[in-house]
């Protein structure tokens, strides 16, 4: 690794240069060490119902143990769909435990976008909120899942919980009526489990344990191969940013709103945060500001973390505005550019100033973070340990300090590569082992970064990446649609919306009809906010479509 990392000068006492990799064989032997130092220390919270790391422990090994009795094998995928519960934990470690692979899938996506990440991976298990199962209902034929493990939002909240799952179903109606084939109930293979012994699984630092989706220039959603020595690099790397803050004497309360199937929370919430004997207090619906507010007047929260969206929803909320904040000691944002309106009113409101950091999914994600003490508004932080950061022009130059270009990153986080996909894999990782990241930024000579573009086409929306080239398929399906292009354009709310320009080949078309095609096909947050019909679309001497005069129009 290089040694010109200008950061290093400037790294506060505490923070070593670089981390061991190989410091924990894998991700379960981290967890079960953290279970066991920590045993008697809550660790997950949902509604003020709480499991201990003793608990998370015995009950993923329950879990692992009839994943094995029903025929899973190691290195078989394994697809885990809910929002934010306490059986989210339990299911990835027991997963984990039983030397499968996880696949992290947002419960909101739509039959198509499940069927394509299920079909690309291989998934022949499933643990799914039943909010959920009408859409796997539909696409079932076309897997080959064998094992479906149903939960409920309230199974592990005991009386509260049967009551959470009434209102669900009765009054909100959320739950639609779905019917697939040799389900068990999520409590009952807990049950099951402890009728077996957890088989030993060889555990090496170079396996691969989860395939994380993301998106690509070519609009193909593709599984990321993250291994135990990417993870646990990650797990380390993050650590190191927060070992000289942390007062062990101290309950560190964590808030987790973001959603733990999204890389950030996944490796920053659910997983760093054992590392502390944290109590992670989850949110299901950080939409709903209420259960937020609730839960700052339930716990005295030390830390959260969140996107700009939630930050800026928080800041107007009045409710939120009326709580005690003298606990909270830090915020982290990630996911999409904090806004400098944002950060400052919420530095306002309490006290506290968000370090805002910087990563892929690519990079397990965290490339780079805001040290507490040393954060600099408007730019991303400094690499973290054993991380070698640099600015390349479009024909691999290393540019000088203070000069834009693609950020480039090289580190033991980054990816083993692309499932099944080597042509983009080469095309992402180079031969010595940089990671082309498609973000175009800015170093400065103490070696904070600051992104000021992107090289791709994405739209990020809310922290999520959106691929215009997914968005185009979609719509062009639509029997009255010639021609279309789709960009991001600013949002107050999101940072970015989806929209669409549009080529009738029917004149009677209705923006309605786009809308109501889109989602039966798009998750929400890939839905346009806005559509604009044209009589042609600008393009190329070769025929392709011109984003970029669109955006600049």
């Amino acid at each position: 690794m290089s040694t010109e990392r200008p950061w290093l000068n400037i790294y506060p006492g505490g923070i070593p240069a670089n981390i061991d990799p190989s410091a924990y064989q894998s991700v379960v032997d981290f967890v079960s060490k953290k279970c066991e130092e920590h045993k008697k220390k809550p660790a997950f919270s949902l509604m003020g119902t709480e499991l201990t790391y003793g608990e998370i422990e015995k009950l993923s090994t329950q879990f692992g143990a009839y994943l094995q009795s029903r025929g899973l094998e190691r290195g078989d995928k394994f697809a885990i769909m809910m929002p934010n519960l306490p059986q989210y934990p339990i299911a990835l470690i027991g997963a984990l435990k039983a030397g499968l692979i996880v696949v992290n899938t947002n419960p909101l996506y739509t039959p198509r976008e499940m069927e394509h990440q299920f079909t690309d991976s291989d998934v022949k298990g499933i643990v799914i909120a039943e909010n959920f199962a009408a859409n796997l209902e539909k696409i079932l034929p076309k897997t080959n899942i064998k094992v479906i493990i149903t939960t409920t939002i309230g199974e592990m909240l005991g009386l509260k919980g049967s009551m959470v799952n009434f209102a669900v179903k009765n009054l909100k109606r959320m739950v639609p009526k779905f019917e697939l084939p040799n389900t068990v109930e999520f409590k009952a293979a807990l049950k099951q489990g402890k009728s077996f012994k957890l088989a030993d699984i060889p555990r090496n630092p170079e396996d691969v344990i989860v395939h994380q989706y993301t998106g690509g220039t070519t609009g193909v959603s593709k599984g990321a191969m993250l291994t135990n020595r990417n993870l646990v690099a990650n797990l380390l790397q993050i650590r190191a940013f927060l070992d000289p803050y942390v007062d062990k004497s101290k309950e560190t309360i964590v808030l987790a709103p973001l959603p733990l199937y999204h890389i950030f929370a996944f490796t920053c919430n659910c997983l760093a945060m054992m590392d502390l004997g944290a109590l992670s207090v989850l949110v299901v619906n950080p939409r709903d500001l209420s259960t937020v507010v609730k839960e700052f007047t339930r716990y005295k929260i030390t830390g959260l973390t969140g996107v700009n969206t939630l930050y800026n929803a928080l800041n107007n909320n009045e409710d939120f505005k009326k709580l005690d904040f003298s606990h909270l000691e830090f915020a982290s944002a990630g996911g999409t550019a904090l806004q400098s309106a944002v950060a400052n009113d919420w530095k306002i409101l309490t006290g506290n100033l968000i370090g805002e950091g910087y990563g892929m999914t690519e990079a397990s994600p965290v490339i780079t973070s805001s040290p507490r003490d040393i954060i600099k508004l408007g730019t991303v932080g400094i690499p973290v340990p054993s991380t070698n950061v640099r600015i390349v022009s479009d024909d691999g130059e290393v540019m000088p300090i203070g000069e834009r270009g693609e950020i480039q990153v090289q580190g033991p986080q980054v990816m083993k590569g692309y499932y099944n996909r080597p042509e983009e894999t080469a095309n992402t990782i180079t031969a010595d082992g940089w990671l082309n990241t498609g973000d175009i930024g800015i170093m400065d000579e103490s070696g904070y970064l600051r992104i000021v573009d992107r090289k791709k086409d994405m739209i990020l929306v809310s922290g999520f990446n959106v691929y215009p080239n997914e968005i185009e398929d979609v719509i062009s399906m639509h029997p009255k649609v010639l021609e279309v292009a789709a960009i991001g354009v600013p949002d107050d709310k999101s940072g970015e919306v989806v929209k669409v320009f549009i080529v009738k080949s029917d004149k009677s078309l209705k923006e309605d009809e786009v809308i109501a095609h889109c989602k039966e096909n798009l998750t929400g947050y890939k839905v346009p906010k806005q559509i604009e019909f044209k009589d042609d679309l600008p393009k190329s001497n070769v025929g392709k479509i011109l984003r970029r005069e669109l955006r600049d129009m």
